[in-house]
């Protein structure tokens, strides 16, 4: 097993709201509630296009990622489509831990 990968500090991330992270050329949305880090592929299933509205800048209301292009609204906590063209669909999740108020993606 690899070691994780730091990707941010837990403060970069807004509580109840979204950061932009580049990894081997992916986009990541980082998504925290509290000590909570949820990570996904910045990707909507709907059409493969990008989540945010503008480069690092996402709508997140109620608990849900909402796609700038369409509207799909996407559960936190697990990445499924509650909203939208994509109903039923989910996001690519990407691996977190959490250690010392830092981020890091597992790399497994």
């Amino acid at each position: 097993m690899s070691e994780p990968i730091l990707l941010c500090a837990l403060a970069d991330i807004p509580e109840a709201g979204a950061l932009e992270c580049e990894h081997a050329g992916d986009s990541l949305v980082l998504l925290r509630y509290g000590m909570q880090v949820y990570g996904y592929l910045n990707v909507c299933p709907h059409a493969g296009r990008p989540l945010n509205w503008a480069p690092g800048r996402f709508l997140v209301a109620h608990g849900q990622l909402v796609c700038a292009s369409h509207g799909a609204a996407f559960k936190a906590e697990n990445g499924e489509c509650i909203g939208g063209p994509c109903k039923g669909s989910s996001l690519n999740a990407v691996p977190l831990e959490l250690k010392d108020m830092q981020v890091y993606l597992r790399v497994d």
